[in-house]
């Protein structure tokens, strides 16, 4: 590709010697007074040494070019590493952390089930204890979830998985989840599926799951009695909608509630009651997938107030994504 700045360095040095040559015998005719050396001399000296710096140049710019593509290239081989080695870390973490969370929470229950069944008075403090272990639980696994996938979002060129997957028992094991949480809060989670052979999609089930856990994780908390998701599809794209008779989102709190760590408390200067990641992630993850994720609510005192949020995914999952990955 340097050949022609090559041939362009040869022809200046060329026409650099010439003019060093024809100086002294046309130098006096052209000008009038000398400086030292004439004028003619200082345009060839200046075109020979253009045209050696010229052809010099040709021949280290490859080199120097090739050693900055590798080292752009190791550094990413490094930050693909640094994230891979990262995650499986925190993989390893999540498993061993998880073991001991459910055992407490196995235990809390059958507890909680002794005591309702004998006839001893239950105190309002070991009720609160109880109570404060099963509502906390769920948020501590989705605190956990949500920093691995943030993991996984920050690592480079991480690839996509797509496999099949029943959207049907990923919804059912998520109210299964909550469910006893939003009793405890005097709640109710319904959902149901259209059609009901909803069959299989083709997408990562984990980041459904994960999507679908963060919406119904902020719905149960904003509810003022229910919580409904609904899941349809049609002939290219499959839908899940999560909604709520909560107070609603203002409109000028709607348009940041997907922004990374953003919660009102950003906005009145006060400490966060939680991260602001989960709505973030969900969102990140939905359009990862090729599909979209948005909100529509409508806030007190009007007397329809209530917060949807719909997911909506490809059926037979991104292309797109799966050609860039």
């Amino acid at each position: 590709m340097l050949w022609w700045l090559r041939i362009f360095a040869g022809l200046v040095l060329v026409g650099g010697v010439v003019g060093l040559a024809l100086a002294p015998f046309i130098g006096k005719s052209l000008f009038v007074e000398l400086w030292g050396v004439e004028p003619l001399s200082y345009l060839g000296g200046l075109l020979v040494v253009a045209a050696l710096g010229g052809t010099t140049l040709t021949y280290y710019l490859p080199r120097l070019l090739g050693r900055d593509k590798a080292e752009v290239d190791t550094d990413q081989q490094t930050a693909e590493k640094w994230g891979q080695l990262t995650q499986q870390y925190f993989e390893l973490f999540n498993h061993d952390l998880g073991r001991p969370l459910r055992r407490i929470l196995g235990k809390e229950r059958e507890l909680r089930l002794l005591l309702q069944s004998s006839e001893s008075e239950l105190y309002p403090e070991v009720k609160g204890l109880l109570d404060e272990i099963e509502s906390q639980t769920p948020s501590f696994r989705l605190m956990m979830s949500n920093i691995q996938v943030m993991v996984q979002l920050e690592a480079p060129n991480l690839p996509i998985k797509i496999q099949p997957v029943e959207p049907t028992e990923l919804i059912r094991r998520i109210v299964d989840r909550y469910s006893l949480l939003a009793s405890e809060a005097h709640k109710e989670i319904t959902w149901w599926s259209e059609p009901t052979e909803f069959g299989l999609i083709y997408c990562d089930g984990s980041a459904i799951e994960h999507i679908v856990t963060n919406l119904v994780d902020n719905t149960v908390r904003f509810a003022t009695e229910h919580v409904e998701i609904k899941l349809t599809k049609n002939l290219t794209d499959f839908f899940v909608r999560v909604w709520d008779d909560g107070p609603g989102i203002p409109p000028h709190y709607a348009q940041h509630i997907f922004d990374r760590g953003w919660t009102p408390e950003v906005a009145r200067s006060e400490e966060k009651t939680s991260s602001g990641l989960g709505l973030f992630i969900a969102h990140t993850l939905a359009k990862k997938y090729g599909g979209d994720l948005t909100l529509e609510s409508i806030s007190a005192p009007e007397p329809d107030h209530h917060t949807t949020f719909l997911l909506s995914l490809p059926l037979n999952g991104n292309a797109t994504a799966l050609e860039s990955s």
